[in-house]
């Protein structure tokens, strides 16, 4: 049975998620098909990334359109914001499970248009984090790249919670956002 690009993509990426720095004979061993065909496919690990990039990319920036977090924060309404803030969180929750690799693949910033189009998506978030702390939402006496950095951290440690079932998925979401709403304290 042949395996499709969209199979091979998926298969890496639930790879990658359990070994990022896995190489292109462990991912086609990972994939099911020789390293020649994942060669036709994508002539090298850094094609291949740029391709998964891209998907997790496209799902951080789809996160954040269904979270509405530029229409919330235009509103400047508290209660929109928050409601936007929950649901961010918990689509990049989903994300993370998918593209958790993405997250500490330092060699994907190094790639042709991912740094530049994940920059463009943190500044999205950063102007949403700034309307949350105008509106009462977040505390406005923490910079605001700091709130997006601890995001950022926070992703990480849900990455790692459920690749080594520390937190139930079940649970996950509200964890994140107890931790992010009212810290550790």
């Amino acid at each position: 049975m042949a395996v499709s690009r969209d199979q091979i993509i998926a298969l890496a990426i639930q790879h990658l998620n359990g070994d990022p720095t896995a190489s292109m004979a462990q991912l086609a061993e990972a994939t099911g098909v020789s390293r020649a065909t994942l060669h036709r496919h994508f002539a090298s690990r850094e094609e291949l990334l740029v391709v998964l990039g891209s998907r997790a990319l496209d799902g951080w920036e789809r996160g954040q359109r269904q979270a509405a977090i530029e229409e919330a924060a235009a509103s400047a309404d508290p209660a929109r914001i928050t409601t936007a803030l929950h649901e961010l969180l918990a689509g990049m929750v989903d994300d993370v499970q998918e593209h958790g690799f993405a997250l500490t693949e330092h060699v994907m910033t190094k790639l042709p248009g991912l740094q530049e189009r994940a920059d463009e998506l943190e500044e999205r978030e950063i102007a949403f984090y700034l309307a949350a702390q105008r509106a009462g939402v977040l505390r406005s006496d923490l910079p605001v790249r700091w709130i997006s950095n601890t995001v950022y951290g926070l992703l990480v440690a849900v990455r790692e919670s459920l690749r080594r079932g520390d937190v139930a998925r079940r649970d996950i979401e509200r964890t994140l956002l107890e931790t992010f709403l009212r810290g550790t304290a």
